[in-house]
């Protein structure tokens, strides 16, 4: 089902984020590769805060300071099936994800240290995996941002709206792209190390 962000955000952007919640309440396996951006579930409120303002900016939204403020407090209260149990949450971003910066630098610095925190740790039903820019990774070129859902549905952002694909072989392909793809990533200690030198690089303590 293709679903554009205009028809998306026509109730607001404190909606559209609600509309998705049920995705998130519902999986018990989720795998999550990112080539763009910060996965949603793993933002700061203020990264969040900065990407919904620029949706609304680049979309050009009606939506008042009210609607933005409702959305974050949505997003940020999504956050809470992180903890709970039965969900396990994998991702995989690709190196560059952590040198992007769209936002105010302090956004992204705060980010990147909530990043180190995942990444070792802080949340045990969630994995963080990052490909390093120097990887081996012939047969595993980068894929358009994806998400899925258990083996049911697979979600893909793109510039004017989004994908969800329920069709099993498709499906399937998606599994198999995010299998090689994960493969590539290091996790831990080594995704903390990546994760400090964009973060050292960035507040020039490096």
């Amino acid at each position: 089902m293709w679903t554009t962000y205009k028809r998306l955000h026509r109730a607001g952007l404190r909606r559209a984020q609600e509309s998705v919640r049920s995705d998130f309440e519902e999986v018990t396996l989720l795998r999550s590769y990112q080539s763009r951006s910060i996965p949603g579930l793993l933002q700061t409120e203020d990264y969040t805060r900065a990407a919904l303002d620029t949706v609304r900016r680049e979309e050009n939204l009606a939506s008042g300071d009210a609607d933005l403020d409702a959305a974050v407090v949505e997003r940020m209260d999504r956050q809470a099936v992180l903890r709970r149990p039965g969900k396990r949450f994998v991702y995989v971003v690709e190196e560059d994800v952590l040198w992007y910066r769209p936002y105010p630098r302090t956004v992204h610095a705060d980010q990147l240290r909530h990043l180190r925190a995942v990444a070792t740790g802080s949340l045990p039903s969630v994995v963080f995996g990052v490909i390093p820019r120097t990887v081996d990774r012939r047969g595993n070129r980068p894929r358009e941002a994806f998400i899925i859902n258990d083996e049911a549905l697979v979600t893909i952002e793109l510039v004017s709206g989004y994908l969800r694909i329920t069709t099993s072989d498709e499906v399937a392909v998606y599994v198999k792209a995010w299998k090689g793809l994960q493969s590539l990533a290091t996790r831990g200690p080594g995704a903390a190390a990546l994760i400090d030198q964009a973060l050292d690089d960035l507040t020039g303590s490096g």
